[in-house]
Parts: structure tokens; C-alpha cells; sequence
């Protein structure tokens, strides 16, 4: 009779986690870094290997996927404790006490090292290694920079236009490439637009938690340049980055379509420097990534 009565009480706490672990592994962000490491390999799958391997491509977006879910669920283990100072993210599963801290450590671990393993056996060397190099930067130098210096968005950029390169180097074996690294450097420079208008919008979140990701003086001219001058540098990358393509017609007219858009919202923000232009902004960055890499995919030649 305990038994019966303690089985349905033990599968309804199971099933109270399961949504509190599936936050923890930040599926929002996983779904552009899915599509980033999906459009690196695609455009780097050599013509000569034919036909095109959707195994290979499962592979590493599974691998990619794990590392990047354990390196959320590592990132709030970290921070947990700042997480609960703010609005925006207090009600995160560790911040508000409904996990663990040590939960969160060991299935953001086991994640990770199972990500890293997995590329490592099926994909190959060159795509782990950059994944646990992304992992490290992320966690190790991003996260705790976050605290110090408001120039933590160049460190956390360097991490996080990674995606590619891993796609790239599953599907090629290499990452010696000028196109390779055209699209690290579209996705480096996209990341600080987007960041740049999170932060306005939550700025007085992050002060409250102690981050610095906005300077405490002059904060409207860093803006400016952390979110002017890399959204025309993103422009120039996404126009380099139409080489990829065989007819270049559709792509360079569609980024620079796509491009005037988004440096309409940048414009908008840095004359408004209000929350509804920022957030404006945000969903501009999503919707230009989202586009650009949609055209260039179509346009491979």
C-alpha cells in the first residue's frame, strides 16, 4: 500500500523536473547555434562528396547540441547566485531553488563530456576540439569577464561565433578556409548588435546583479560603437560571404536588402536608446541571421 502511494508522488517529482532541466540547457539559444552549425556545414560539404551526408549531419548537430546544452546548464550552476538578483532571469530553475546547484553542475558535466565524446567518435577531432574550446572560453573567460569589464562581449563573441567552424570542420575535415572564416567572422560581429540591445534592455537587471556589461560612465557612446561599427562590419562580412554562392544575383541583393534593414533598427536605437528600441533591434538581429544564412544556403553554388 506505501509502495502504490509513493510511486505516483515519485513520477509527478520526475515529471516537475523535467521542464526545470530542459531550461537549464537554454533551448532558445540552442536553436540559432543548431541553425549556425548546420549552415557551416552545409556550405562546407565538398562538392566532390557526393551524395550529401545527413548522417554526418546528424552527428554533429546531436554532439554540437549536447555540448551546448551542458554549457548552459553550466553557465547557470556558475551564476546562479547573480541570477536571483535578477528580474529577467530569477526565475531560472537554480536561481529560484527548484534544482540544485550540484544537480545543475553534474547534468551540465555529463552533457558536455558526452557532447564532446560523441563528436569525437563521430564526427572527428578537429569538430570536438573546437566545441570543448567554445565550451572553456564560454564558461571559463565569458562568464566571470561578465563581472569585471563591460568589454566582455568581445571575449563571449569569440565563443560564440564558433558554430560554423564546427559545421564546417564535420563536413570538411578543415578549417583552413577564407570562407570558413568569413562566416565565423558574420556570426562574431552579428552577437554584438544583439547583445548590445539586450543589455540596454535589462541594463538596470544587470547593474543590480553586478555585471558589467554596460560602462557606468558614458555608456551612450559605447554603445554606439559596440553596436554601430559591428553591424556594418556583419554587413561586410555577409557580402564577402556571398562568394559561397554560384550566382551571386540573389545573395548580394538580398543582403543588402536585408542589411539596410537592420541598420535602420541600429539607427533607430542610437537616436531612441529606448527598451521598445532595443527590443526592436533584438528581433531585427534574429530575423537578419535567420534570412542571411537562409540565403546563402540557397544560393550554394
Amino acid at each position: 500500500m506505501i509502495a502504490r502511494n509513493t510511486q505516483p508522488s515519485l513520477w509527478a517529482g520526475v515529471r516537475q523536473t523535467i521542464p526545470d532541466f530542459w531550461e537549464l540547457t537554454k533551448p532558445e539559444i540552442n536553436l540559432l547555434i543548431l541553425v549556425a552549425t548546420c549552415t557551416g556545414f552545409y556550405l562546407g560539404y565538398p562538392h566532390s562528396l557526393d551524395p550529401f551526408s545527413f548522417e554526418r549531419l546528424f552527428h554533429v548537430l546531436s554532439g554540437t547540441l549536447l555540448v551546448a546544452s551542458g554549457a548552459g546548464a553550466l553557465n547557470q550552476y556558475l551564476e546562479y547566485g547573480f541570477d536571483a538578483r535578477m528580474r529577467r532571469t530569477s526565475r531560472r530553475p537554480v536561481a529560484a531553488g527548484r534544482l540544485s546547484p550540484v544537480s545543475a553542475f553534474w547534468f551540465g558535466t555529463s552533457l558536455a563530456v558526452t557532447g564532446a565524446a560523441y563528436l569525437l567518435l563521430f564526427v572527428n577531432v578537429l569538430a570536438a576540439s573546437l566545441a570543448v574550446i567554445t565550451l572553456g572560453s564560454y564558461l571559463f573567460i565569458y562568464t566571470p569577464l561578465k563581472r569585471k569589464t563591460p568589454l566582455c562581449t568581445v571575449a563571449g563573441a569569440f565563443a560564440g561565433a564558433m558554430p560554423p567552424l564546427i559545421g564546417w570542420a564535420a563536413a570538411n575535415g578543415s578549417i583552413a578556409s577564407a570562407e570558413a572564416w568569413t562566416l565565423y567572422a558574420m556570426l562574431f560581429f552579428w552577437q554584438f548588435p544583439h547583445f548590445m540591445a539586450i543589455a540596454w534592455m535589462y541594463r538596470e537587471d544587470y547593474a543590480r546583479a553586478g555585471y558589467s556589461v554596460l560602462p557606468v560612465r558614458c555608456n551612450h557612446a559605447f554603445l554606439a560603437w559596440l553596436t554601430v561599427v559591428p553591424a556594418i562590419a556583419l554587413l561586410l562580412a555577409s557580402f564577402a560571404a556571398t562568394i559561397l554562392a554560384d550566382d551571386r544575383t540573389l545573395p548580394l541583393s538580398a543582403t543588402a536588402i536585408l542589411g539596410l534593414g537592420l541598420l535602420f533598427y541600429v539607427w533607430r536605437q542610437m537616436v531612441l536608446r529606448s527598451k521598445v528600441a532595443a527590443r526592436q533591434l533584438l528581433k531585427a538581429t534574429i530575423a537578419y541571421l535567420l534570412l542571411e544564412v537562409l540565403v546563402l544556403t540557397v544560393a550554394k553554388r
